[in-house]
């Protein structure tokens, strides 16, 4: 585990409103980056415990899950014949029995449970799911002004294509708004004087960094060092000088100055105005990278473990909602196990179809039958 550094502040034991403008600035965006390596950290630590539960315990769950609904499916099959049902029963057991076996077929592709589905919907299953992506096809193609081609095959590929289109088109528009901006930049008069103003600015920035490396490097090079343990020591330190630096984080750099007493806490407080201006630039842009590599982590979390990316979702909320998940589908292989008892006696089930019934329409029952969200 890596050891945790000193924290850098300017005069932590004085009031803020003994600070300048700047090192007020200075010690926020120094917390805020502290905040985003804590969260940083945190997905990084939750992250393999949380793949390891959804293959350990979810993906294990899911099949049994999908395993007892299909026991469930073929007892009522087996019960739609049994004699002493009336029609209303009948029909009510066939719409019950369609509704599960057409969401299994679905997720499963299942030619057993189609050829269930198509008896007791009285329709043909494969026709229907190409009619109704056909029909998707032509409301995305209206609605977006897109053409997806005559060859779509399924509602997988149809999402695929959308969505390849859509990225089609952003990086056009992408595409269009540089140029849009390329062609203001040539227009202005000053644009050569910004750009070296900003060249500039860049050029100085780089200098604030590049100094403090230089510090560091120069007093940790392992080659320079004779005792084996020392130059141990120094070449793991010099990793890390030199990884905070191509990723211009600076306030690991203040961290190990501090750390390897290079600096002092009075030399942080006595940190110039014009220095300090340099040294926010950079923590700011620090801040944006971090917010990037976040953004990153958390919609790499959701794909893959099938969360919604516009959801708020924290380490913790994480873990959260996969405990949620396990215990509903334990939940539900329970609560479908007792109803699948009660298909193999006439009077139990005929006590029980209309609530069955009643269930199939219900929000309750349809996140039953859901994708397994993770």
């Amino acid at each position: 585990m890596t050891k945790k550094l000193k924290p850098v502040a300017i005069a932590p034991e004085l009031e803020n409103n003994e600070l300048s403008k700047a090192q007020k600035t200075f010690n926020q965006l120094i917390k805020q980056i502290e905040k985003r390596r804590a969260t940083l950290m945190e997905w990084e630590a939750v992250a393999p415990r949380v793949q390891q539960r959804v293959i350990e315990e979810l993906l294990p769950l899911a099949n049994t899950l999908d395993n007892t609904l299909t026991k469930f499916v073929q007892a009522l099959d087996h019960a739609h014949g049994q004699k002493g049902l009336t029609k209303a029963e009948r029909n009510m057991l066939s719409e019950i029995i369609a509704e599960v076996a057409g969401n299994l077929a679905e997720k499963l592709d299942d030619e057993a449970l189609k050829a269930i589905y198509n008896r007791h919907a009285d329709s043909d299953f494969d026709l229907e799911q190409a009619a109704e992506v056909d029909m998707l096809k032509q409301a995305t193609e209206d609605a977006f002004g897109i053409d997806l081609g005559d060859d779509v095959e399924s509602l997988d590929d149809l999402i695929e294509r959308t969505q390849n289109q859509f990225e089609q088109r952003r990086l056009e528009e992408e595409a269009r708004e540089q140029a849009r901006k390329e062609r203001q930049a040539t227009r202005k008069k000053n644009k050569k004087a910004t750009e070296e103003k900003a060249r500039m600015a860049r050029e100085q920035t780089t200098l604030s960094l590049r100094e403090v490396y230089r510090k560091l490097a120069s007093s940790l090079h392992p080659d320079r060092e004779t005792d084996l343990a020392e130059r141990e020591r120094k070449t793991a330190l010099m990793q890390q000088v030199n990884q905070a630096y191509e990723k211009n984080d600076l306030l690991k750099l203040l961290e190990l100055q501090l750390e390897l007493e290079h600096i002092d806490q009075a030399a942080i407080n006595n940190i110039s105005e014009g220095r300090l201006q340099q040294y926010n630039k950079i923590l700011k842009e620090q801040i944006g990278e971090l917010d990037s590599e976040l953004a990153h982590v958390q919609e790499r979390f959701c794909a893959q473990f099938g969360l919604d990316p516009f959801a708020p979702l924290t380490p913790r909320t994480a873990e959260r909602s996969l405990s949620t998940e396990i215990a509903g589908i334990k939940s539900h292989i329970r609560l479908v196990e007792v109803d699948t008892l009660l298909c193999h006696d006439l009077k139990k089930l005929k006590a029980n179809v209309k609530r069955w019934h009643r269930e199939i329409s219900t929000p309750d029952f349809d996140e039953m039958l859901a994708d397994i969200q993770f």
